[in-house]
């Protein structure tokens, strides 16, 4: 059998594993092209992102645990994406999503394949998806983007909120790990 249709959440890792590859060739290229206008972009998309799937699994989860988590993603997220806009705002920074930015794609390849799940089949690949997203993205934010960050108030920013991404990794995965079978 092939892997993807035995793990539903090969498509989903692939955009974990894709948002952290990003940082690699983003430090590859020219300094320029990680910027601050550009990491507010990106940090952006992967709070929208997390509130998309959070408030899929808010609707459509079998467990009123995985449902409650999902609505906590939505709102948890929502705030610190309307902190990093307000920021934003403040600073004068457009941001500006990098040219080829594969992970959009990825984003909408992992949601169609949530969305055709359903029942407890459904809530193991949401969970599995937040487990490898939430890991991929403190990778990205650890290795590439907090180190190429000009402004103290968006290094502070991004430093004060990774805890909450550390917590809701560890959370999806305790809830994964609990998921009966």
């Amino acid at each position: 059998m092939h892997p993807s249709r035995r793990n539903p959440m090969i498509p989903v890792a692939a955009l974990a594993i894709l948002f952290t590859a990003a940082a690699p060739t983003a430090r590859a290229q020219s300094p320029a092209k990680l910027n601050d206008p550009t990491i507010v972009a990106i940090f952006d998309a992967a709070n929208t992102w997390d509130m998309e799937s959070g408030a899929l699994a808010a609707k459509r989860a079998r467990s009123k645990d995985v449902r409650d988590f999902g609505a906590m993603l939505v709102k948890a997220h929502r705030a610190v994406r309307q902190q990093g806009r307000d920021l934003a705002h403040k600073l004068k920074v457009t941001p500006t999503p990098p040219k080829n930015f594969g992970m959009a794609a990825d984003h909408a390849a992992a949601m169609r394949k949530l969305r055709s799940l359903h029942g407890s089949a459904f809530d193991r690949a949401f969970l599995a998806h937040e487990v490898a997203f939430h890991k991929a993205v403190i990778d990205a934010v650890t290795t590439t983007l907090l180190p190429a960050i000009q402004n103290a108030d968006l290094k502070k920013l991004v430093t004060d909120v990774a805890p909450a991404f550390q917590a809701h990794m560890m959370q999806a995965q305790s809830l994964l790990d609990h998921y009966p079978k």
